[in-house]
This record gives structure tokens, C-alpha cells and sequence, in this order.
């Protein structure tokens, strides 16, 4: 429960934040020196930084967001960013067609009730924003029609706007399937769990030999994956080596613009450059690239001949034969020449290729186990907070507080902010960890590693924030209520729901905050990059010597998807689950997807670049947790109507059955096109033909590749010596 203090304390609070933030952003998006910071997708798009800032207006970053086409953003971020924004608009399409219905019909008919006023008599538990909840409608009223009627309202317009949807964004991948842009990846399949070679066949001729025979005329070669940690640690050393010499060379340059002849840049050997033997920095790098040159082609020639996997990338000679490939069972063992479609070569995860199909099973089944128990041990810090986030909670435990807790507007700041901050922190922490615990399943594509991430995260905000809170957040919600559940002598399940019942309601402004807190601060701090303005000129003015150093100090980066998009389901759980319970939230959760929308665009746009692209493989993703939200806010009504003692409850049970029947609706008829490319598609000619060489270079890891040449003989032993036929569409190499 939160105060109408602290409630519209909060409230002020983040939009005077949020309106701070966006005053900056105008005044700082127009300085040229700022350009890199608030454009940097723009400017690796061949704009100047003057013309850029020289029509920057306080609004102008809005009209160009609203007017922005889907083609301008795909073509500025790629078909996935355009999916996220799509996202947000049919997440506004569902709440605004919610709210005709449950706040302008359901809000006065809370309003004009009484039943919290009844309850307050007894355990003065409810504020008067309360009031504006169905809590306040008395039990077996039949002005509860009203909210029974509302959700089904809410369940057939988000089955509405999600099939508009799904096929909108199905539209959309198939325009860019088509696409004149050539995709190395229509070209090319993943074959994993390849059986042991015969003896004195090499992993190439195997692949060659076996897919000859079974797509003969249309299979052009293979690269086999290779062991390339220590190639690509090699790599990597040596690249870190060549920016610490770049940077030597450009601090002597800059010395000898002093005068004289300039000092030599030095620094110590030992542990970061504070101990240790005192070098000539310039002389020492150069060295150290004269020693590890030679071994990174040792280890090149090495892992290429002794270190063959048994996974490999199969190519072909048109984009129909590589579909067909990814789509037919290969072997009649099962688990053996498994094929699928190829990911884009940005995306590789090279490490997780040949994990065989039993130990990618075993880790996936440790990986859940694990993502479980994090589920179950994260809901005690939830659970400690959500007793301890009030003062009178915290009065009891620290009654040092006591001369805190008078001053009013202290008073007010901390219940308005206190528990949000909390669970933001604590979602902070999360992330990496899935995310490494996605990668560990065995996971060949780094899309799919940041869906498998969404997923995971999702589960976990709905079960810890939204159901941990609700429903032991209510009950623990006070010691008193604490101590009057464990000391009941008739505890039973009803009453335990009973007091759930009794107790949600009040949640409602506690979500609210949430979400408004969300919103402002989150958004202002997102367009405003204030941080990200900070770290730049911080690192430009005493760090960067090089345009390289520069350029790294103002990328920008991708969109973080993997906690992007589970933070805004969070948004859309709250808000379908209390769209009939507590309207108000709907108000809230517009503005939430409204001001997003107008600031993700603008973000992808203006600001970030994507490191891969999957062709908009997120939306089932999206579609299916839209759908899980719709699931538990139904579940959630059956609950709370049942407290109400509303005899016609259980026609809600046909809502849940129907949000089941139209998952697999849209699985059936939208998916299979989301997980391979259609033959249909696949068949139509392309304007123009990619080269196999190009390829096979697009797919060869940057640690093989030397001096960004693909021509090389050391690729022999990984790649197939097979020759294009004359009936082929693409021509090998020399």
C-alpha cells in the first residue's frame, strides 16, 4: 500500500526528473562535440556532425521519431530493432482499446462504491486511491458484471492486435527476406553431431562426400569448425597490442608538436604498468607483435589441421537448396548430421558449434535446474524487502528511525521511492548471469542466446516481482498480518486466498510508482545519455590519443534485448493483470509505452548500432510472453473474482482455455516461416548472386583470416577442395 503522499510524491518527483532530463538532452543533442554521443548511428551512416546538430530542436527529435517509416528503420537498425519498436506499438494498441472499456466504464463504477470504507472501519487498511479498485465494489454485487464483462473485453482485444500483429511482422520479414541485400546466410546451413570420420578421411572430404551424395549439383563445399580459442586469444592479444602501439606512436607525435624532438613514450612491464622494469613503450610493442605474429600462424596452421570439430558450415549454390537442406532429416539416426538453418555470420558463437547433442541436452537440463533454484533462493531478498519497504515495518525493526520517519516530506520521499529502487536493483544484478547460463547451454547463435536470456528473465520478473509480491508481499505485508497468519488456528488454503484477496488491491498504487518511476527516470536517462556524454569526453580529453580510441569511446553499442525486452513485458504483465482489478494502471502504462515508443525509435535512429541481425526473430518471443502475461492476469481474475463471491465466476474459466488454443493457433500458422525461410520465398531469383568466396570469407572467424584476405592455402585443410559446377550460381574461388 501506498500513501496518496507518497504516491503523488513520486509521481512529481520522477516527471520533474524526467523533464530535467529531456532540458538537457535539447541543449546538449545541439553541440557539434556531442554529436558522436546523440547521433552515432547517423554519423557511421555518412552524416556530418554539423548538419546533424545544425537541425537539432527541442522537439525536432520527436516529429522525426513520429514520422520515421518502418523502412527508415529497418534500414537504420535492422529488421530486430524495428520488431522492438513494433513491439511497443501493439502493446499501446492493446492498452488504449483496454482502457475504453475498464477506465472509462469501471473507474466510476469503483468510485461510486463503498466497501473499503466498510473494511477501514475494521483494520483501516485502504487510502483513497484504493478507491479507484475494484476492492472498493462489495462482495456478490452485481456491479461486478461490469469487471467480468471487462475481461473479456481485455482477452479478445489482445488476441485482436496479436493477430494484426504476428502478421504484420510476418509481412515485414518476408519483404526483407526478398530484399535485394545480399544474406550469406541464405546460402548456408549448420550441421552438427558429425559422426567420427572413416580412417585417413579428413572432416572436409566427409562433409563433401556426404552432402554430394545427397544434394547433388546444388552442394558447393563446407568449413568445418575448428578448436580457435588459442588462435583467437592469440588474435586478440595482438589486436590489443596494435591500439597500445597506435597510441605510443600518437603521444610521441603529439610531444614533438611541444618542440625538440619529442619524448619517447615509456611505462613499466609489471602489473598495470606500476611495477617492473621501465621500457621504451614504442620499441616494446613492436617486439612483442615480432613474437606473437608468428605464433598466432603456427596456432592458424595448427588448430586448421588438428583441431577440425565435428560441426561445419555446408554452402550452396542457391538459396531454394540451403532452404530445402535446413528442412529435411538428413540421417536415419536422428541425433546424428543434425541441419539447420545457418545464423548470420555475425552471430556465430564458434565455441558452442560442435557440442555434441547429449551434452547439449545435459547442459540445458543443469542450466534450468539452475535458473530454477535462482528463481526460488532470489524470492527471499524479494520477500524480506517487500516486509521491510514500510515504515512501520521499519520502525519496528530500527527504531533509531523513529526521529526519521516525523519529518514529513523524508517520510513521504522514502515510501514513494524505497521499494522501487529496491527491485530495480536487485533486476540489475541479473542479467549476466542468464546470460552466460544461455551461452553454457550450447546455444550456436548469439539472437538466440539473447531470446533464450529474454525468456529466462521474463519467468523470473513475473514469479519474483509481480507474483512475489502479490501474493507474499500482501500477506507479509505487515508483522501484525504476519503474526495473525501463524497464529491462526484455522489456516487453511481459502484463507490464505481470502487475505490475498483482501490484500491485492492495495498493490495497485505500489505497481504504479512502479511503473512511473520506470518511465520517467528510465526513459529520461535513456534519451538524456548524460552517463554516456560524461565517459566520452572524460576518455577523449585524458585517455584517447587515437581516432580508434575515439571511436571506441563513443560507440554506442546494440539494443540490450536480452533485458530490453523482459523489463517491458514486466510493464505488460502489471498492467493486463490489473487492467480489471485497478484500471488507473492502464493510464500509467500507456504513458509507459507511449513516451517509449517515441524514444526507442529516436534511439534507433539516432543512436544505436546493431552488432548482428537475426530477420526479426524476437516476435514469437514477444507474441508468447504477451500471451504468458494474458495467461496469469486471467488466472489472477479467477482468483480475485472467487474472493469477491461473484456466483458467476467461473465463465472466466473459458479464458485461460482460449489463451492456450490461440498460442498454438499462432504457432501453427505464423511460426514455421519465423524458423526457416519458405521455399516459396527461397525460389525467387535475386538480382544479384554473391560469390562462394565471399561466402565462406563472411563465415571464416577473424582470427583465421590473414591480413583480411581469404585467399590464403592455409584454408585448405578446413574448407572442402571441391570446384563449383557449371550449372552453379556461385563461383568458387581461385
Amino acid at each position: 500500500m501506498v500513501t496518496m503522499s507518497a504516491f503523488f510524491t513520486s509521481l512529481v518527483t520522477s516527471l520533474v526528473v524526467f523533464v530535467i532530463l529531456v532540458i538537457l538532452f535539447s541543449i546538449l543533442s545541439r553541440r557539434p562535440s556531442n554529436a558522436y554521443i546523440y547521433y552515432p548511428n547517423r554519423i557511421l551512416h555518412g552524416q556530418e556532425p554539423p548538419d546533424l546538430v545544425k537541425k537539432a530542436g527541442v522537439f525536432t527529435w520527436i516529429k522525426e521519431a513520429y514520422s520515421a517509416t518502418d523502412a527508415e528503420l529497418v534500414a537504420m537498425g535492422g529488421l530486430d530493432a524495428w520488431v522492438y519498436t513494433y513491439f511497443f506499438t501493439t502493446a499501446l494498441e492493446i492498452l488504449l482499446y483496454s482502457a475504453v472499456f475498464c477506465v472509462v466504464v469501471l473507474i466510476p463504477i469503483c468510485v461510486t462504491s463503498h466497501n473499503n470504507a466498510a473494511l477501514n472501519n475494521v483494520n483501516n487498511t485502504y487510502v483513497k486511491i484504493d478507491n479507484l479498485a475494484m476492492g472498493n465494489v462489495p462482495n456478490k454485487s452485481a456491479k461486478i458484471w461490469a469487471f467480468l464483462l471487462a475481461a473479456f473485453w481485455v482477452s479478445f482485444v489482445t488476441f485482436y492486435v496479436l493477430w494484426k500483429s504476428y502478421k504484420r511482422v510476418s509481412t515485414f520479414r518476408i519483404q526483407d527476406q526478398t530484399s535485394a541485400k545480399v544474406k550469406p546466410e541464405q546460402f548456408a546451413v549448420l550441421v552438427r553431431d558429425i559422426p567420427k570420420p572413416e580412417v585417413h578421411q579428413t572432416r572436409s572430404e566427409q562433409v563433401d562426400s556426404y552432402f554430394r551424395k545427397l544434394h547433388p549439383g546444388t552442394y558447393e563445399k563446407c568449413l568445418v569448425a575448428c578448436d580457435i580459442s588459442k588462435a583467437e586469444k592469440l588474435y586478440l592479444e595482438i589486436e590489443k597490442i596494435k591500439l597500445k602501439l597506435e597510441h605510443a606512436q600518437a603521444v610521441y607525435e603529439l610531444s614533438k608538436g611541444k618542440g625538440g624532438d619529442g619524448v619517447r613514450p615509456t611505462h613499466k612491464t609489471g602489473f598495470l604498468g606500476l611495477v617492473g622494469a621501465k621500457v621504451d613503450s614504442i620499441d616494446y610493442y613492436n617486439e612483442k607483435l615480432k613474437e606473437l605474429t608468428p605464433n598466432l600462424e603456427k596456432e592458424r596452421t595448427r588448430a586448421l589441421a588438428d583441431e577440425q570439430q565435428g560441426a561445419a558450415f555446408a554452402f550452396f549454390s542457391d538459396r531454394r537448396s540451403a532452404a530445402e537442406a535446413s528442412q529435411v532429416v538428413h540421417s536415419p539416426d536422428a541425433l546424428k548430421w543434425q541441419v539447420y538453418a545457418a545464423p548470420e555470420p555475425r552471430e556465430v558463437i564458434w565455441s558452442n558449434l560442435a557440442k555434441p547433442v547429449s551434452q547439449r541436452a545435459l547442459r540445458k537440463a543443469i542450466v534450468y535446474v539452475v535458473v530454477f533454484l535462482i528463481v526460488l533462493f532470489f524470492m527471499i531478498p524479494i520477500l524480506f524487502i517487500s516486509a521491510l519497504t514500510t515504515l512501520n515495518n521499519l520502525e519496528t525493526l530500527l527504531p533509531f528511525i523513529k526521529a526519521i520517519v516525523k519529518i514529513k516530506v523524508l517520510t513521504a520521499v522514502i515510501q514513494a521511492f524505497l521499494p522501487q529502487l529496491a527491485l530495480i536493483i536487485f533486476l540489475a544484478l541479473l542479467p549476466s548471469l542468464l546470460m552466460a547460463l544461455s551461452k553454457a547451454e550450447g546455444i550456436p547463435s548469439k539472437s538466440h542466446v539473447s531470446r533464450a536470456t529474454s525468456g529466462k528473465y521474463f519467468y523470473f520478473i513475473v514469479f519474483n516481482v509481480f507474483l512475489g509480491i502479490s501474493i507474499f508481499g500482501t500477506i507479509f505485508a505487515s508483522l501484525a498480518g504476519f503474526k495473525q497468519l501463524i497464529q491462526s488456528t484455522g489456516l487453511t488454503v481459502s484463507y490464505v486466498v481470502k487475505l490475498f484477496g483482501q490484500k491485492l488491491p492495495p498493490l495497485a498504487s505500489l505497481f504504479i510508482t512502479y511503473v512511473a518511476l520506470k518511465f520517467f527516470i528510465g526513459y529520461g536517462l535513456s534519451l538524456s545519455r548524460v552517463v554516456a556524454l560524461v565517459i566520452y569526453h572524460l576518455k577523449r580529453k585524458y585517455l584517447c590519443k587515437t581516432e580508434k580510441e575515439i571511436q571506441a569511446a563513443w560507440a554506442p553499442g546494440s539494443l540490450s534485448y536480452h533485458t530490453n525486452v523482459p523489463n517491458d513485458m514486466l510493464i505488460m504483465t502489471l498492467a493486463l493483470c490489473y487492467a480489471v482489478i485497478a484500471p488507473l494502471i492502464l493510464v500509467f502504462a500507456i504513458l509507459y509505452f507511449l513516451i517509449g515508443w517515441l524514444i526507442v525509435r529516436n534511439q534507433v535512429l539516432n543512436v544505436y548500432v546493431p552488432e548482428w541481425e537475426s530477420g526479426g526473430r524476437m516476435w514469437p518471443h514477444i507474441n508468447n510472453r504477451i500471451l504468458a502475461a494474458l495467461f496469469v492476469s486471467q488466472i489472477t481474475m479467477l482468483g480475485f473474482f472467487g474472493v469477491k463471491e461473484f456466483p458467476y465466476t467461473v465463465l472466466l474459466i473459458a479464458l485461460p482455455v482460449m489463451t492456450v488454443a490461440f498460442y498454438f493457433v499462432c504457432k501453427l500458422t505464423f511460426y514455421p516461416a519465423f524458423a526457416h525461410l519458405p521455399l516459396a520465398i527461397a525460389s525467387e531469383e535475386m538480382k544479384e548472386i554473391p560469390s562462394l568466396a565471399s561466402i565462406v570469407e563472411a563465415y571464416t572467424p577473424a582470427c583465421l583470416l590473414e591480413g583480411e584476405q581469404f585467399e590464403d592455402a592455409k584454408f585448405e585443410d578446413a574448407q572442402s577442395n571441391m570446384t563449383s559446377r557449371t550449372n552453379s550460381g556461385i563461383t568458387s574461388p581461385a
